[in-house]
């Protein structure tokens, strides 16, 4: 599994949201009221679009379950923030160290992607999740439910501390 750790600045986001579980997905409905509006926000840094996902609690993978709700927001990044268009709010994503995965498939393979992720990843990665928000940045190579379609996965994470000589 590849994968690319970058630092990053604070991400500026103009966009909608709406709070749901995986069990209460409403990440349709997001997309559709989202959409419409989505070339009218000034200022856009790129034509790439922002899927985020806010946890409340640091994530945790064996805490999480289908009901475990989240803010998941359809955005665009932008370099200010001026005239907005209605019923749109901002979001900044805080800087720091991501892990950045390719993924390429349909949605239905995504879960499995993500699940690859924390179960063979991080176990052996120098890295831990961390407290921010995840995101997805769906580009040009993006074609929704396509089987080649393409997307980067941003995860947040922080460097592991050594706690003892053995783990240097």
């Amino acid at each position: 599994m590849h994968v690319n750790i970058v630092a990053i600045d604070p991400k500026i986001l103009v966009g909608k949201r709406l709070q749901m579980s995986l069990s209460k997905d409403r990440t349709p409905m997001l997309w559709q009221n989202f959409m419409p509006y989505r070339n009218s926000i000034k200022h856009r840094t790129s034509s790439a679009l922002i899927s985020l996902q806010d946890y409340k609690n640091p994530f945790c993978l064996q805490d999480f379950t289908t009901t475990t709700e989240f803010d998941k927001w359809a955005a665009v990044e932008v370099s200010k923030v001026q005239d907005l268009p209605e019923n749109m709010e901002t979001y900044t994503i805080s800087g720091g160290l991501y892990a950045v995965f390719t993924y390429v498939g349909t949605p239905q393979g995504f879960r499995n992607f993500l699940s690859d992720i924390y179960n063979e990843w991080f176990p052996s990665a120098d890295y831990i999740l961390d407290h921010r928000p995840h995101f997805e940045i769906l580009g040009d190579k993006y074609r929704n439910n396509h089987p080649d379609s393409e997307e980067e996965v941003w995860i947040p994470v922080k460097k592991k501390i050594k706690t003892s000589f053995t783990d240097l």
